[in-house]
């Protein structure tokens, strides 16, 4: 394997940690040598498997290309090691120059151009919504307020431009002189609602924000029309806000259970926000086990039992840093900080909607875990309603099991599980052996047709299996029961044939050859196949030609 010697790894990594035990700023990393030794060296054993795979599919490659007498592997070929596999177009080419041949440059550099297009597209398809140059509209007195009812429009655009008036059907984007609605961020989705004007209904599907903080409204003008200086009536969904704030406030509460059931390595990778679920990505280079999972859960729901309130707090970051409030990796923040904090259980910097208290999140339940990259894992999990109704499902599925099964107690539920299982395994077993004994007792009617071909014992027949695997194993009945012998078996399922050419020691040592036999008589049921001296198969599509492939078998074997 390509890669560190473990005692050169220990050591440096040992003399590293001494290092950086000295330096305050890094007491957080000499306190998990321990980890990092383990994360080095699981990146390193991923890191030779990719470079193994690859190299396999590389060595293919090369062999099909010498096969064919090309001097240049395919372009696109170069760029699938380097998207797939990791190998930069220098070490590709450095092998292929080895094996006297080149990499075709401008085909890799094409594959290249594509999926920079791809990119380009898909980014294109997800900007719902073009906003237009804003740099000379005065926004310095638009404001934010939770409790603000009512506004007045101060900009609309559509299709990039600015409009003084929109019209039934049309999507746009809307800034109001002030606004209650959440803008996207941290993860968080946008909220969602309405505004109502005298002559008009908008509904907005999302808020947003300008790179100068200026909150913009995704809408679209379901009924009348609306104009700038118009006042509307805002009406926010009051039931999706509640369940975004729930689940971003369990996202808080599940990090730190996180950290205190994984290890203090877990850190905020990512995360989505949504009124109907709330997704969470964290870095731990090793899976989640179920019973890791199932105490992250358990101690979440028991925060949410304790009812503390969520406490919300302004004040300067460095006061923030000494109450232990936790920071995302690369995030920029202001000198004032927004502080969430439940108890002494959870700490962070965020700007999103949180409940007033962790008891309004009523439940809280992990219905996913799964890696989605290198060293990064994703837990996606439901809250308040969501998890009731879940739980709810979860219930009548019992239910249902409990009645089809005749169980009384939803307890007992395993234990006549674990029963039909070994039922069903011993049922199992007693028609593996019927079926063994069937197969034999179809064989011993065919030994009654030996024919004696030169030196010889030739036996043919059409026998019941339902597959190849079937049709094998009688052959080796047989096969056992004659010296000399050679045996050829078809079988007939949906119209197909199923073809077998069995010979024994002797009768290879004769010069009998089942792969070539079979290749030969395999042509008449309109078929093909080929197999080692002993033993060959086939399969063909007329069965009509069954009778001439048995004299045809008859006819080779007399020759030898």
């Amino acid at each position: 394997m390509l890669g560190i010697k473990d005692e050169f790894l220990e050591g440096a990594i040992e003399k590293v940690g001494k290092i950086y035990s000295e330096m305050p700023d890094f007491e957080e990393m000499s306190k998990n040598l321990g980890y990092i030794k383990k994360v080095v060296r699981l990146e390193e054993d991923r890191f030779a498997t990719t470079l193994a795979q690859g190299m396999e599919v590389l060595t293919r490659e090369i062999e099909s290309a010498k096969a064919a007498k090309k001097a240049e592997l395919g372009g696109e070929i170069c760029f699938k090691l380097y998207d797939t596999f990791g190998f930069p177009l220098e070490l590709t080419e450095e092998i292929l120059q080895e094996n006297n041949l080149v990499a075709d440059k401008k085909g890799f550099e094409k594959s290249m151009e594509e999926q920079r297009n791809r990119a380009r597209a898909a980014r294109a398809a997800n900007e719902r919504l073009d906003v237009p140059d804003l740099l000379n509209v005065d926004t310095e007195h638009l404001t934010r307020d939770e409790n603000c009812t009512s506004s007045k429009v101060f900009a609309m655009w559509k299709e990039g431009k600015l409009v003084e008036e929109l019209h039934d059907g049309e999507n746009a984007g809307i800034i109001l002189d002030c606004t209650p609605f959440y803008a996207e961020g941290g993860g968080q989705v946008g909220d969602e609602g309405y505004f109502i004007s005298e002559l008009g209904k908008i509904r907005v599907s999302n808020a947003k924000k300008l790179p100068d903080g200026t909150i913009y409204h995704e809408a679209y003008v379901e009924e009348g029309q609306i104009k700038v200086g118009d006042v509307v009536e805002i009406k926010i969904d009051a039931e999706k806000k509640l369940s975004s704030a729930r689940n971003h406030t369990a996202t808080h509460l599940l990090q730190a259970a996180l950290k205190k059931v994984v290890g203090s390595q877990v850190n905020q990778a990512g995360s989505l926000v949504t009124p109907e679920r709330l997704r969470f990505d964290f870095s731990n280079f090793e899976p989640v086990t179920p019973q890791q999972l199932a105490d992250v859960e358990e101690m979440v729901n028991d925060e949410i039992l304790k009812a503390f309130d969520v406490e919300i707090r302004e004040m300067p970051i460095a006061e923030a840093k000494k109450l232990g409030a936790m920071a995302l990796f690369g995030e920029k923040y202001g000198e004032i900080v927004r502080v969430v904090s439940v108890e002494d259980f959870s700490c962070e910097l965020c700007g999103g909607s949180h409940v007033k208290n962790v008891g309004q999140i009523g439940r809280f339940k992990i219905v996913s875990e799964g890696g989605i990259a290198a060293g990064i894992r994703r837990i996606e999990a439901i809250t308040g309603r969501a998890a009731i109704l879940d739980a709810k499902k979860q219930n009548e599925l019992i239910n249902s099991l409990s009645t089809l099964l005749k169980v009384v107690r939803a307890e007992d539920l395993p234990a006549q599980v674990e029963k039909m299982v070994a039922e069903d395994k011993n049922m199992r077993k007693k028609l593996e052996e019927v079926e063994k004994i069937r197969e034999q007792a179809e064989a011993q009617k065919l030994l009654v047709g030996v024919e004696e071909i030169g030196a010889f014992k030739y036996l043919k027949g059409v026998v019941q299996a339902k597959n190849p695997d079937e049709l094998r194993k009688i052959a080796d009945f047989l096969i056992e029961r004659l010296e000399n012998g050679v045996i050829v078996l078809a079988a007939i399922n949906d119209g197909k044939v199923s073809l077998i050419v069995k010979a024994d020691k002797k009768s290879v040592a004769a010069g009998v050859h089942a792969g070539k036999i079979v290749k030969e008589i395999a042509k008449l049921v309109g078929g093909g196949g080929g197999g080692r001296p002993d033993m060959a198969q086939a399969g063909g599509k007329n069965p009509d030609g069954i009778p001439k492939m048995f004299d045809a078998a008859k006819k080779i074997l007399s020759e030898i």
